[in-house]
């Protein structure tokens, strides 16, 4: 179940960035400021770079163990907050109603992701050094 959670939104969000960022590039670049369209461009990055990872990783891991569902699940929760966080921020403040409360949303989704990383940094060493 959780090699098919990983793929899928593996999946979903490529898809989503490419769309996102395709929209981004066109629709919205005469909408934002210049410091709005690079925000908006790092969650585009950040969703793919975790994209390609979970799709990565759903290959390569067998999630036998605790740990491993975990990382998925931060990387997968991580992701949805940080990326999709930040284009609310851009797309509100754009519109001139700015979701302030969103704020806080986006240092929360990159400690998932910074967990997620942990959380694999140990996975790889823990036979290792432990």
């Amino acid at each position: 179940m959780e090699i098919l959670m990983s793929q899928f939104f593996g999946a979903l969000y490529g898809f989503l960035a490419i769309v996102l960022g395709a929209f981004g590039a066109h629709a919205l670049k005469k909408r934002f400021t210049a410091e709005q369209l690079s925000s908006f461009e790092t969650g585009v990055k950040y969703q793919m770079y975790h994209a390609l990872l979970l799709l990565m990783l759903s290959f390569n891991l067998s999630f036998n163990t605790t740990l491993e569902t975990v990382v998925i699940s931060f990387f997968i929760l991580g992701t949805l907050l940080f990326s999709f966080s930040i284009y609310g921020l851009c797309l509100t403040g754009a519109a001139g109603k700015k979701w302030k409360w969103l704020g806080p949303v986006t240092p929360l989704g990159g400690l998932l992701l910074a967990g997620g990383w942990a959380g694999l940094i140990y996975l790889f060493i823990k036979d290792f050094v432990f």
